[in-house]
């Protein structure tokens, strides 16, 4: 943490003060901005205070072996915390501040609403932005009279550790709001990536496979719960996507299939998963309720797999990873199955492949990007020749994306 005499910046204001929320205004105090929170609910801004005096302890105790001792850190974070104010309404968050960045619940009546008073509130050049990970943007913009100072920015939880930001702009949104945004991101030490308002954004929806196509090989039998997981490990990923599924909560994972599912019309390949119906119905929901696909302690050590996760033996957690065939051919599945969605996204005009890229290693935690991952597996002819053998076997999830058929097609001299 640099000494607290930065230039003065323009204030931020946060509406939403939850665990997201703190994070964010953590953030911009870091950066050296004035912070003005606001959440309704008893206690919130409390307990979000204590959360972000927490944090920057955290990381002020990163830096005591360097040049400062204890006691200069300790004055450091109450001079950052000093520039913190709580507002008592959401008017008072927008007011005079030149950013307003709602983080409060997802529902999408809820936002358009707030944003609606926003825009009364808020001074006329204030940027509005909303860290939405599934709601359209521009449904959200939609009761403002100003839409194009509106747009997403999606930030990745922990938000002070994540470095990942998605810029979302909407059709409204003005160009120079969203370079500002993208300018302000990198100047937090954030790594932005823009990207089209539809649905999921880039990581919601490219890495979805990530956790579906495990799912259809739990539900067929293929593979079971530990060794899916120690395969996807072994091909350098941070952790299996049930392990991730379990820590996120499978509750939260299935809603996002589920809002993908509807939003693309029923689209077999984001179809949701049985077996996470199943434990949702039971309240399984991961480690929030120490069982989901395995199950856990009171100090969240891994114990085992569920058995109401699987209804055959599985490997237990950190056991070897099968056989190297069928470790390929659970790795090959998943990767396939996400480098064929960033195709699609491509086509949709979602983003660039530098920027699917991006969002992929910092947002996902994947060691390659999917367009890094196609010059590896040989090149787009090479990848849509592996597609198409798994859609003959699969069916429609595998069918090659017309940007991928496009890019595999010999080029004319």
């Amino acid at each position: 943490m640099e000494e607290d005499d930065t230039p003065t910046l323009a204030p931020v204001g946060v509406v939403g003060a939850g665990t997201m929320g703190a994070g964010i205004a953590q953030i911009a105090l870091e950066a050296g901005h004035r912070v003005v929170l606001f959440d309704p609910a008893p206690g919130a801004l409390d307990r979000a205070r204590s959360a972000i005096s927490t944090g920057l302890a955290r990381r002020a105790a990163r830096r005591v072996a360097e040049d400062r001792s204890a006691e200069e850190q300790a004055a450091q974070v109450s001079a950052v915390l000093d520039r913190l104010t709580m507002a008592r309404s959401p008017a008072e968050a927008a007011a005079d501040v030149a950013l307003v960045i709602e983080a409060a619940i997802e529902d999408l009546p809820t936002k358009v609403a707030l944003f609606a008073d926003l825009d009364e509130s808020a001074l006329p050049d204030a940027v509005l932005a909303t860290n939405t990970s599934a709601l359209s943007v521009a449904a959200i913009a939609a009761g403002t009279r100003r839409p194009g100072r509106v747009l997403g920015l999606h930030f990745f939880n922990p938000a002070p550790v994540m470095r990942l930001i998605e810029v979302v702009g909407a059709p409204a949104t003005d160009e120079r709001v969203i370079d500002r945004a993208m300018r302000l991101m990198s100047d937090w030490g954030k790594t932005p990536v823009r990207c089209r308002d539809t649905p999921g954004f880039i990581v919601n929806r490219v890495n979805r496979p990530f956790t579906l196509e495990a799912l259809r090989m739990l539900e067929a039998g293929e593979a079971g719960v530990g060794a899916i997981d120690a395969a996807v490990r072994e091909a350098g990923f941070p952790m299996g996507p049930f392990e991730l599924m379990d820590l996120v909560g499978i509750d939260v994972n299935l809603a996002a299939a589920r809002a993908l599912y509807e939003a693309f019309g029923g689209e077999p390949r984001f179809r949701p998963s049985v077996v996470q119906e199943r434990l949702v119905s039971a309240g399984r929901l991961g480690r929030k309720t120490t069982e989901g696909f395995y199950r856990y302690d009171a100090d969240g050590r891994t114990l085992g797999v569920s058995p109401e996760a699987e209804d055959r033996d599985a490997e237990e957690p950190g056991a070897r990873p099968p056989t190297d065939w069928i470790t390929d051919r659970i790795t090959n599945r998943i990767t396939l199955a996400i480098v064929n969605e960033a195709y699609h996204a491509l086509g949709d005009a979602v983003a660039s492949p530098p920027d699917i890229d991006v969002a992929l290693r910092l947002g996902a935690g994947h060691p390659l990007g999917p367009f890094e991952r196609v010059t590896t597996l040989g090149g787009p002819a090479a990848v849509l020749e592996r597609l198409q053998e798994l859609e003959a076997v699969l069916g429609p999830r595998f069918r090659p994306a017309p940007a991928l058929l496009s890019a595999a097609r010999p080029t004319a001299t």
